[in-house]
Parts: structure tokens; C-alpha cells; sequence
């Protein structure tokens, strides 16, 4: 007989936010969902930045990630830990402009520098993925918790 899924326990909204946290440090490594005309498209990514739950992931121009956002920007990041804990942070993506940011990143990424020499670059793109919905789900608990957030202060 198979197991039933376990009964999600409330979770305070503050716990939310840092059990949401702690699933994004640890897994690092989350994947980007985007769309292609009407097929969904899912890869990996490496955020070069993480402000609470905007995430900011860089990216080639030549990547097809760029023709999919440019033709829809909304995009979802799901990151799953090694205890199968969840953070799904569904979001619009746009291109950062802040030089200040920009320069903040360039300068805290070794690999940006190693292989694309300049942050000038013209085929380097930097990606904000501001969220509208973040959610969370501990292990297999097959339902999401709703993350209460704030965009970060500038």
C-alpha cells in the first residue's frame, strides 16, 4: 500500500523566506524554464547574482535563451536542493542596465572577466529575473508554500 504524501504543518511567513533562502544557497545551480513559440525549453543556469529573490544569471548573446526572452520575457527558475526541498521563482526577465550593478558583478566574477575580457563585451548579457511569485515545497509534500517577498531596495 502506498505511502500517503505527508499533511503540509503552517509555516510562519519569516521561516518561509529563510527556508526559501537556504534551499537557494545550497542548491546554487538553478534551472531556467523559457518558451520557445510554444514549446517550453529547460536548462541549467549559474546566477552571477542573488538579491533576496531577484535573481541575475549572465548569458551569451548567440544563447537561444536570448531570442526566447527577447520574444517572451516571462520565465521561471527552480532551484531543488539535495534534501528535494524546493524554491520556484516565477518572474519576467529583462536586461540589467545599472552600470553600478554591472560593474558590482564584473568585478565579483572571475570566470566573466577569464573568458570575456571585458564587461563591454558586446556578446555578454546580464539578465534580471524579477519575480512576481515565489514559492516553496519542503521535500516531497507535493504542495507550495507561498514565499511572502519584496523586491530589493535600490
Amino acid at each position: 500500500m502506498p505511502k500517503p504524501a505527508p499533511t503540509p504543518l503552517p509555516i510562519p511567513p519569516g521561516e518561509l523566506i529563510r527556508l526559501a533562502g537556504e534551499v537557494i544557497r545550497s542548491a546554487r545551480f538553478p534551472q531556467l524554464a523559457t518558451m520557445d513559440g510554444d514549446q517550453p525549453r529547460l536548462r541549467p543556469v549559474s546566477p552571477v547574482r542573488v538579491d533576496g529573490f531577484t535573481i541575475h544569471v549572465a548569458n551569451l548573446r548567440a544563447y537561444h535563451k536570448t531570442a526566447e526572452l527577447a520574444a517572451n520575457p516571462r520565465c521561471e527558475l527552480c532551484y531543488l536542493d539535495a534534501n528535494h526541498d524546493q524554491v520556484r521563482i516565477t518572474g519576467v526577465a529583462s536586461i540589467e542596465s545599472d552600470r553600478v550593478l554591472l560593474q558590482e558583478i564584473w568585478d565579483g566574477n572571475p570566470l566573466l572577466r577569464t573568458y570575456l575580457g571585458s564587461m563591454e563585451n558586446p556578446d555578454l548579457i546580464i539578465y534580471r529575473i524579477t519575480p512576481n511569485r515565489v514559492r516553496y515545497m519542503k521535500e516531497w509534500a507535493l504542495e507550495y508554500y507561498e514565499v511572502p517577498w519584496s523586491a530589493p531596495q535600490s
